[in-house]
C-alpha cells in the first residue's frame, strides 16, 4: 500500500473516532471534510497525470512522431485528448459528491449504486470514442 493511502486511512479512522466523540449531529460536517481532503487528494492525481501525459506528447513531438498517435501503437494523444480529460475530470469531481450523496442515503447500497452507474458512464463514453475511431479508420 502507497504511503497516500496510508495518510487517507489516518484521515477516515480520525473522522470516524471524532463522529464517536462528538455523536451525529455532527456527522455532515466530518463528512464533507472527509470528502474535501479526497477531492484535493485526487486532483492532486489528476494534476499529477496530466503533467505526465503533456510530457509524453511534448516527448513524442519532439521525437518528430505525429501527434496523432503514440509511437508504440497506444491511444492517440491529439485532436481527442482535451475532450477525454475534460469528460475524465468532470467524473471524477462528481464522484466525489455523488458518492456521499448516496452513503447518506442508502449506505453501501447506495455507493455500489453511484459507482455502478459513474462506471457505466465512463464505459460508454469510453466505447463511444472507440466506435468513432474505428469508423475514421475505415474511411480513411
Amino acid at each position: 500500500m502507497e504511503a497516500r493511502d496510508t495518510e487517507l486511512e489516518k484521515e477516515l479512522d480520525a473522522t470516524l473516532q471524532a463522529r464517536r466523540e462528538l455523536g451525529t449531529e455532527y456527522e455532515s460536517a466530518l463528512v464533507e471534510s472527509f470528502l474535501e481532503k479526497v477531492e484535493q487528494r485526487l486532483d492532486a492525481t489528476v494534476e499529477r497525470r496530466v503533467r505526465r501525459q503533456v510530457a509524453e506528447q511534448q516527448m513524442i513531438v519532439a521525437r518528430g512522431a505525429r501527434p496523432g498517435g503514440g509511437l508504440d501503437g497506444g491511444p492517440p494523444v491529439g485532436e481527442n485528448f482535451g475532450e477525454r480529460f475534460g469528460f475524465a475530470i468532470v467524473s471524477l469531481i462528481l464522484a466525489v459528491p455523488l458518492s456521499a450523496i448516496g452513503v447518506v442515503n442508502a449506505g453501501l447500497e447506495g455507493l455500489i449504486v453511484t459507482w455502478t452507474g459513474i462506471v457505466g458512464v465512463n464505459a460508454a463514453y469510453s466505447l463511444r470514442g472507440i466506435s468513432r475511431r474505428r469508423r475514421r479508420d475505415e474511411d480513411a
